[in-house]
């Protein structure tokens, strides 16, 4: 007899992403026309104020922008990782070959990208730069398929979660590894302390869910002092998070339903209106023909599909990985076009490449925000033409 799924939180994380979704394209567009205003100046001093305190030695004394990227953020890879490990658990990632195949789409996306830019690149001061398209932005990414609703099969959504989540931690592991100089390690260990303390948790049968989100702030702080992007706390805190294998609600999907509102409402909108705060300079036009704008466009918007559908075939011709349900290999590589959108943590990368350099910097950000919108829109549009095709009644035979 067929296991009953508890597919409720499942449903309700897309249907509120797809209206989110919605909001989250308004932001970014309030957030230009404010930053190209005269209100600009004001808005950048307002993400600059620091809030909260210090305490006996405990640093906690932030500019908002960063309590939004590394704080609310954390948030919602909290959600994110809950979804997915569900789906390991229960759903289309519970296989080996199932879940492998997000692993390997998102090897060649960052791969591929990263190969293009430094072909662009190679030898000259914008070198270093070589890592600016090789992240996807998970939150703008989601957005966008769900707001093709149901004319994408589900599967094809976790597949992007899942292929996302894995692309952000290699690119903080890249971060990590090539572009931080000040790496704390015990902190780290800290960190990876209290983990192994929630997993222990996990399989004494501990339910309550303060027990694993109180150490959760824990590993958020040491992980933000230990130099490596704070997010990645709320990944771990919510593979920690127990979970049943049937109908039944588990504390993980409890979790999942109490956060899916407030972050596609709220942290969503605000993240993006802090970070799409990007003011036009006649510099980031021409930037866009140079071999910096170029490896980071062709990058993400050519790379990024190129890497993650190539990547996808090999690992599914080689028997490693599982089409998702209902997929087929045109969403595979409408898939990876959205994996195009850069955006946040490709900015991120150019500040920590570009940081001495405001006018590289500049041309860097406006190409990242190009290619970004190029791949939205026509991995949108690629998406939905693709299901109207497959959805296109046949002729009746004479």
């Amino acid at each position: 007899m067929p296991k009953s799924f508890n597919l409720n939180s499942f449903k309700e994380f897309f249907r509120s992403s797809s209206v989110g979704g919605m909001i989250l394209i308004v932001c970014v567009f309030i957030s230009l026309a404010v930053a190209n205003s005269p209100a600009g100046p004001v808005f950048e001093k307002l993400l600059a104020v620091e809030l909260g305190a210090e305490i006996a030695g405990i640093h906690l004394r932030y500019p908002v922008i960063l309590w939004i990227n590394d704080g609310l953020m954390a948030i919602f890879f909290l959600l994110v990782g809950l979804e997915i490990k569900r789906e390991l658990i229960e759903g289309e990632l519970s296989s080996f070959k199932k879940a492998s195949l997000p692993i390997f789409a998102a090897l060649g996306g960052v791969l591929a990208p990263a190969a293009i830019y430094f072909g662009f690149n190679a030898g000259t001061e914008t070198a270093p730069g070589w890592g600016i398209p090789m992240a996807t932005d998970i939150a703008f990414a989601i957005a966008i398929i769900s707001m093709l609703g149901k004319r994408v099969p589900s599967s094809l959504k976790i597949f992007l979660s899942a292929l996302a989540i894995v692309d952000d931690l290699m690119a903080i592991l890249v971060i990590a590894v090539f572009y931080s100089s000040d790496i704390h390690y015990m902190f780290l260990l800290y960190a990876g302390g209290i983990f192994l303390f929630l997993l222990l948790l996990n399989k004494l049968g501990v339910k309550n869910l303060a027990a694993y989100l109180i150490p959760g702030l824990f590993i958020w702080y040491f992980i933000h002092h230990s130099g490596v992007h704070a997010t990645i706390a709320g990944v771990l805190t919510a593979f920690a998070i127990p979970t049943t294998p049937d109908a039944t609600e588990s504390s993980l999907e409890k979790l999942e339903h109490l956060l899916v509102n407030p972050v596609n409402f709220i942290i969503m909108p605000i993240f993006a209106l802090a970070n799409t705060n990007i003011t036009f300079e006649p510099a980031m036009i021409t930037g866009l023909t140079t071999s910096l704008g170029l490896g980071i466009i062709v990058g993400l918007v050519v790379g990024k599909p190129l890497g993650i559908t190539l990547f996808s075939w090999i690992a599914v011709m080689l028997g490693f990985g599982k089409m998702p349900k209902n997929a087929n290999w045109k969403h595979i590589m409408g898939t990876g076009m959205l994996g195009g959108i850069g955006f946040t943590m490709s900015i991120f990368i150019a500040l920590l490449s570009f940081s001495g350099n405001n006018l590289i910097l500049a041309e860097a950000k406006f190409a990242i925000l190009t290619a970004s919108v190029i791949s939205g829109l026509i991995g949108y549009l690629w998406l939905a033409q693709v299901q109207k095709r497959t959805q296109r009644p046949t002729a009746p035979k004479v």
